[in-house]
């Protein structure tokens, strides 16, 4: 066999006593060696190029592309990936569930089949509201950065009986259409928020910054929790292109009074998958890291305080380990000339100086919010087509709102991997924060700063070669 056609990963081994102290010793670096042949969906051994993630590559095409375990998730491990699922997808519609107040009444309502949902704003509702669902976070804040004493950072536009919503959320859009220089035509939209219905305070739009984000695919999320940080540190001393205009640096965040290179979220704000934060702040459901309700304090609250912790840190942990655990989908159609084809144009657009094609996972096992190990993640090759440093993306992309150690122009390189399902998984093509971008032509003329040099090179291009690149991206 071929060392191009050999995938292997690295696991702690069952030692004697002493042996395994050295290992705990050492991180749980992952100390030995096993061979695992990856397939394809023909049973046959699948090409280098396919392998997006290594051993936790799967092959789906479906519509649960983002939401099938990967091959070495088996025996207990697998039925806590299906218990985190559960997790997942549960509406939490008993007494004391959720709420009172949330954005979201499930990990899976704004993330169906672990990816994004299609938020209502980009229907014919065009906002949010107490009956409906919304499938956005709305992010509220003063000018001056601070919150609104009567609401947190998000705004909670649904609500259990009985409970007003904080607001709703109103968007218009205003259209502008462009010529490539051959002549084809394209537009961009642009979104414009307000406010209204306010449960307390009618505040003043002059005070008022409106940010919305539209929900991220959950693809790759161990892998990106277990990037090699010294490997990303490189990158950052390294990702200076003057002559494009190019500078990335890394997000470096503080949680629980330590430092961290941050690699989720848009900005690079969290160093976790922020499962804890997730349940507490988008679903209204109290744990031990965050045992308040959301709305506490406010006056809806009142007779809404009884119902105590509602998920345990074990049963998070399983979610934790649900999201960790997901196969990413192959790389398709690699030998198909059109996409060899929008492969080279992506590299001659220069795409890759921030969507980096290749990356390493560490070798120490990453650690989920419980104490549970996965030695699987170590030591892979991984394909995501993003560095993870922000960079800065222009006026058109500001949001006007300082995140960590982000600025309000500046954004995470978004993982690539995966995105040509999108459509398939869940039945759209919104692209970039907020979903402004209606497919992969207009995401890329969106950028701008240092990205405009591949939206420069792009537009140059003839309407084949820009098809062409298109179809490349359809196939990661």
């Amino acid at each position: 066999m071929s060392n191009r056609r050999k995938i292997r990963i690295r696991a702690c081994i069952v030692m004697p006593r002493v042996v395994m102290l050295l290992c705990i010793t050492t991180f749980f670096a992952c100390d030995r060696q096993e061979d695992i042949i990856i397939k394809d969906q023909y049973g046959k051994i699948a090409d280098a190029a396919q392998l997006s993630a290594g051993t936790s590559t799967i092959f789906n095409i479906g519509n649960s592309a983002y939401d099938t375990p990967a091959s070495w998730v088996t025996g207990n491990l697998l039925t806590r990936f299906y218990a985190g699922d559960k997790l997942y997808d549960d509406n939490r519609s008993t007494e004391g569930g959720k709420g009172p107040l949330y954005a979201g009444s499930s990990c899976g309502s704004c993330h169906n089949h672990a990816g994004r949902t299609l938020p209502s704003m980009y229907t014919k509702d065009a906002g949010s509201g107490s009956s409906g669902f919304s499938s956005q976070l709305v992010y509220i804040t003063r000018q001056n950065g601070f919150f609104f004493r009567n609401y947190g950072r998000v705004l909670h536009d649904q609500s259990i009986k009985g409970v007003e919503v904080e607001g709703k959320l109103k968007v218009h859009f205003t259209e502008e259409e462009f010529s490539f220089p051959d002549g084809e035509k394209y537009s961009l939209q642009t979104p414009h928020y307000e406010i209204t219905e306010w449960y307390a305070d009618s505040i003043s739009p002059k005070d008022l910054i409106v940010d919305v984000h539209i929900p991220l695919r959950h693809v790759g999320m161990g892998q990106i929790m277990a990037l090699d940080h010294d490997e990303l540190r490189r990158l950052a001393a390294l990702s200076n292109y003057p002559e494009y205009g190019i500078s990335g640096r890394l997000s470096m965040i503080t949680e629980r009074n330590k430092q961290y290179i941050g690699v989720g979220g848009n900005k690079a704000h969290h160093a976790d998958l922020t499962v804890e934060l997730g349940f507490s702040s988008d679903l209204g459901v109290t744990n031990d890291r965050y045992p308040l309700e959301v709305c506490e304090g406010q006056s809806q609250n009142i007779g809404y305080s009884h119902y105590g912790i509602q998920i345990t840190t074990r049963e998070m942990e399983d979610v934790d380990l649900y999201m960790s655990a997901l196969g990413v989908p192959a790389r398709r159609n690699v030998n198909d000339p059109e996409v060899k084809r929008g492969e080279d144009n992506f590299y001659k657009a220069q795409c890759h100086l921030c969507h980096t094609p290749t990356l390493h996972t560490r070798q120490d096992a990453p650690v989920l919010l419980n104490g549970t190990r996965l030695p699987w993640l170590c030591n892979q090759t991984i394909h995501p087509y993003s560095d993870f440093l922000l960079h800065d993306m222009g006026p058109g992309l500001d949001n006007h709102v300082r995140t960590g150690s982000a600025y309000s122009y500046e954004w995470r390189t978004t993982p690539l991997w995966g995105i040509g399902l999108q459509q398939m998984v869940n039945g759209h093509t919104h692209f970039l924060h907020d979903g402004r971008a209606r497919n992969f032509i207009e995401a890329i003329m969106w950028h701008d700063a240092e990205g405009a040099v591949s939206r420069e090179l792009f537009k140059r291009m003839s309407k084949d070669e820009r098809d062409a690149l298109v179809s490349f991206l359809n196939s990661l």
